[in-house]
């Protein structure tokens, strides 16, 4: 890899960098210029993510779109995430990436490979960069769960939390309920 060998550890990254690297089927992310790299979703994270899509989209409200995994979020240019989904406002949408930094919701789906960096670095990064919503959502296997976070002044703060067969009804972006156990059967 021709990225590799040119860098060395501490070096920073641009977006620019990241789109010279060539398609190899691992997750390619950038977070201020420090490059991050898991292997290609299981099958139980890719069904979870197809279930919330499907809440999402039925009442999704026609100034916003939902996306699915893989879209780069860009919000400057040491940045490059994706959400495993995410929901803009359509009068921001661009062709080919994100760029707005103001998200509407980032969701991450926990895994053995992304959960530190989607529970600690990506909820900073959305956070600091005012991402309006951010869901975490574990699929278990023991007790999935969902957790919501809303940005209040500048910080998230926690607007429901589900386990199991709980029902969470939130507002933001829209409104919509969620089933914990509902999105992770398979």
């Amino acid at each position: 890899m021709a990225v590799q060998e040119t860098r060395r550890v501490g070096e920073v990254f641009t977006v620019d960098d990241l789109d010279a690297i060539p398609e190899d089927g691992l997750q390619w992310e950038l977070l201020d210029g420090m490059l991050l790299v898991t292997p290609a979703p299981r099958a139980t994270h890719q069904s979870v993510i197809g279930e919330i899509y499907l809440v999402l989209r039925h009442g999704c409200p026609a100034h916003l779109k939902v996306f699915l995994s893989p879209l780069d979020w860009r919000p400057d240019q040491l940045t490059n995430l994706q959400p495993d989904l995410l929901v803009v406002r359509r009068d921001r949408l661009e062709v080919k990436n994100v760029t707005y930094p103001e998200l509407d919701l980032a969701v991450e789906v926990l895994s053995p490979s992304t959960r530190m960096k989607d529970l600690l670095l990506k909820r900073e990064r959305y956070e600091r960069a005012g991402v309006r919503s951010y869901w975490i959502v574990d699929p278990g296997p023991e007790h999935p769960s969902v957790l919501a976070l809303d940005l209040v002044d500048g910080a998230y703060v926690e607007v429901g939390r589900a386990v199991d067969d709980e029902r969470l009804t939130l507002a933001n972006p829209f409104e919509v309920t969620l089933v914990p156990a509902d999105l992770a059967r398979w």
